[in-house]
């Protein structure tokens, strides 16, 4: 991957016009194979894009590309005339935010003002003559701090993980008990229609590493992979078929590629060593039922029944049933078998929470809202039902991590400790559109608030 200049830039909103300032914050050049002056072009294109309603990441004018991408309130660009690699181009911007957010906590036009120094200092040891270097903000940590006075004291000494060939760790760790904790978290993402019936799912799941190692260990990483088992003619018990499979820089590549096996010298501290997909059929793990009744001219009620359908033995965690009302409905009143309820009226939500949600149960909640245009009110295009949990010691998929070695040339012994979770993929993990009946009026068998 070859860059030119690296800019960063407070950002344009879509109101601009050709005459309205721009501002470069900062930038450098790497190369020096394109002018400074061609960042002016960047905006002429962008507002030209915004104005036609298409944004596309990259442009060109001339032999010149702008890759670019957008945060907070600043613009990320790259400039190349090369053919350079576009998805190494976009990894190392996305770095760079990644970078600049560990030091700042926040990455805006305001910490880049304010850190102007150490962000040049991070520009020259992130990238050399437009090839990307030291990307690892803990190892960038230990000889590039935020006080000036360690500016200079680390200018006379650079840590060897900067020239080692294992740049993410260094030398001379210690530790007095030596553990390493294992986490698998899944997040589930479910669609499901007003039928009932599930239109996509998948599941996203990653591993992370707590390391607490002394020295240089190699780990080797087991799982109960499809793949493995095939090879080794061992295709018994359960297995899984992960895709999109991306690993740490510290994962040996060519040894996973060759016999699945995950082997690796780990950082220290929390790493995220990988991360999958799995493509599969996937029940939603809490089904939401959905009734609205309408009374005419008056009010309307929605009864939300909600049943875990996982294990009994497991239970779900900090449960949140979001769902939408009507923008002009007031008075709320609710009844929950469980948990309880609350009427956000700036997000035209009702906020069912449900701290814990043992499997198999089914659970009950009614709301009553006074509805003044209940008649007029389009139930057409209502916004979906969504759910966000939390499920420990418990994944979808059956992945499992079937053992941990450690080797390390003092021969200590360390732990392993494993621990799994379920979770609802962001906030959208179950979409369910409500039905809907219609009463005229309160008869003797409704119940009413």
């Amino acid at each position: 991957m070859i860059n030119d200049y690296i800019f960063i830039l407070k950002a344009v909103c879509h109101t601009l016009t050709q005459t309205s300032s721009h501002q470069v914050l900062i930038c450098r050049n790497y190369k020096g194979d394109v002018d400074m002056s061609e960042i002016d072009h960047f905006f002429t294109l962008l507002m030209q894009q915004e104005e036609e309603g298409l944004l596309c990441p990259v442009m060109s004018h001339g032999n010149v590309h702008f890759l670019w991408i957008k945060h907070s309130n600043l613009y990320l660009v790259a400039t190349t005339n090369k053919n350079s690699n576009a998805s190494l181009v976009y990894s190392f911007l996305y770095k760079l935010v990644e970078v600049f957010t560990e030091y700042f906590k926040e990455l805006e036009e305001e910490s880049i003002q304010d850190n102007f120094v150490v962000v040049y200092e991070l520009l020259d040891e992130l990238m050399d003559f437009g090839f990307p270097q030291t990307t690892d903000s803990k190892i960038l940590q230990e000889y590039i701090t935020q006080q000036g006075n360690k500016l200079e004291v680390a200018k006379t000494k650079v840590p060897t993980t900067v020239t080692n060939a294992v740049s993410w760790r260094s030398e001379g760790i210690r530790y007095k008990k030596n553990e390493v904790f294992i986490d698998v978290i899944e997040s589930i993402n479910v669609l499901v229609n007003a039928n009932g019936s599930v239109m996509s799912s998948d599941i996203v799941g990653s591993i992370k590493l707590k390391t607490m190692l002394s020295g240089m260990p190699e780990l080797r990483l087991g799982l109960n992979d499809r793949m493995l088992f095939a090879l080794t003619g061992r295709d018994k018990g359960k297995t899984v078929t992960m895709e999109d499979v991306k690993f740490h820089q510290c994962v040996r590549l060519s040894r996973f590629e060759s016999d699945r096996t995950i082997s690796f010298i780990p950082p220290d501290g929390e790493s995220e060593l990988m991360s999958y997909r799995i493509n599969t059929h996937v029940k939603p793990l809490i089904w939401i039922e959905s009734v609205i009744e309408k009374f005419s001219h008056s009010r309307v009620e929605i009864m939300v029944k909600a049943k875990g359908q996982f294990k009994k033995q497991s239970v779900a965690n900090n449960v949140e049933i979001r769902v939408p009302v009507p923008s002009d409905a007031d008075s709320p009143k609710f009844k929950t078998s469980t948990g309880h309820a609350k009427y956000v009226p700036e997000k035209n939500l009702v906020v069912w929470s449900i701290k814990s949600f043992p499997g198999g149960k089914e659970l009950l909640m009614r709301a009553h809202f006074c509805l003044p245009s209940v008649e007029n009110h389009e139930t057409e295009g209502r916004p979906p039902i969504t759910v966000k949990f939390e499920i420990p010691y418990f994944t979808v998929s059956g992945i499992q991590v079937r053992y941990m070695k450690i080797i390390e040339k003092s021969g200590y012994q360390a732990l392993p400790w494993v621990r799994y979770i379920t979770q609802s993929g962001g906030e959208l993990q179950l979409l369910i559109q409500t039905r809907n009946s219609v009463k005229l009026a309160c008869g003797p068998s409704d119940v009413c608030l």
